[in-house]
């Protein structure tokens, strides 16, 4: 078990999952409190990493991409206070951030698991209902409908029509952009039947609330991001016309760390409810040699996998 505890949040590996808690220090951002506890399990990392600083490092966890449904909206466009997989970590507990590091890598190599895209959503995203209000409106999703409601400050133009409700089997796309400078954000939602998204700006859409860059725009990212995960995943086999399944959608070239013999659930369950049998043990340890002789590995990459397997033993 591998654990760091910092006012931004504690963090524990357990082998299997990285358990995420926000802390209670006022400078933790709202949508990280709103989001709660978040468990990323191996399968969803695409890497992991700590940067030291002058004042304080960053412990930051990379997800594949596709993995999470927040991730998926936002894009690249979370900033740093409200990303829930970045850890601002004290100077005096970077041994114990590097350690945490370590460990996470050891299990990602031991397992094999690939850091390219994934074709289906590994986090289940924001809990639900989910609520939030922002900009012009206020946008609540209940799991079947979204709900867009407005205040004084929507355009008469967008509000007089009154409140919105849209079943997720009509929403065709969500979209969050923050606002940036003197551009305004959104949350706007793709809707069958209706004008497209470009026809109207986000003041006038009656499928958008209008975003001017104050504190609680992020939590708009965690209601997309509830409806994202409900809707089809992008990287998903596509359907051929012969009722086979194609080739997901174009993404990312997948770079895969080496896959150590046996699957990791084919291991696992040769190994036995605790996942730990000797045999089991010393075949892996056997296969990272070869790897290492065959260039595979990397003189570094062997130790750590090594030292990983022993301990285990």
């Amino acid at each position: 078990m591998a654990e760091i505890n910092q006012k931004d949040g504690t963090w524990t590996f357990d082998g299997s999952t990285v358990r995420i808690v926000p802390g209670s220090d006022k400078s933790v951002s709202l949508l990280r409190k709103a989001l709660g506890e978040v468990a990323v399990p191996l399968e969803a990392l695409g890497g992991v990493s700590f940067e030291p600083g002058k004042k304080a490092g960053r412990l930051r966890l990379r997800l594949r991409n596709g993995a999470d449904p927040l991730l998926q909206i936002a894009q690249g466009k979370l900033d740093d206070a409200s990303d829930p997989y970045r850890l601002v970590v004290e100077n005096a507990r970077a041994g114990v951030a590097e350690y945490f590091v370590d460990e996470v890598r050891n299990a990602l190599l031991l397992d094999g698991v690939e850091s390219g895209p994934v074709g289906e959503y590994l986090l289940p995203g924001p809990s639900l209902p989910v609520t939030a209000s922002a900009g012009d409106g206020t946008v609540t999703f209940d799991g079947e409908r979204v709900r867009l409601g407005w205040n004084w400050k929507t355009e008469e133009s967008k509000s007089s029509g009154g409140e919105r409700v849209v079943g997720l089997a009509d929403v065709t796309s969500v979209e969050w952009l923050p606002s940036t400078g003197l551009d305004n954000g959104f949350l706007r939602f793709g809707v069958a039947g209706a004008a497209t998204a470009e026809a109207l700006p986000p003041k006038y859409d009656p499928h958008a609330v209008d975003l001017w860059g104050f504190r609680k725009d992020p939590l708009m990212a965690l209601v997309g991001a509830a409806v994202v995960a409900r809707l089809p995943h992008p990287y998903a086999p596509r359907a051929t016309p012969g009722g086979g399944a194609a080739d997901a959608a174009p993404v990312a070239a997948s770079t895969a760390l080496p896959v150590l013999g046996k699957p990791a659930a084919a291991a696992a369950a040769e190994a036995g409810p605790g996942g730990e049998d000797h045999d089991v043990l010393l075949r892996r340890l056997r296969e990272l040699g070869e790897l290492h002789r065959e260039g595979i590995l990397t003189e570094e990459e062997f130790a750590m996998a090594k030292q990983a397997v022993l301990r285990r033993m």
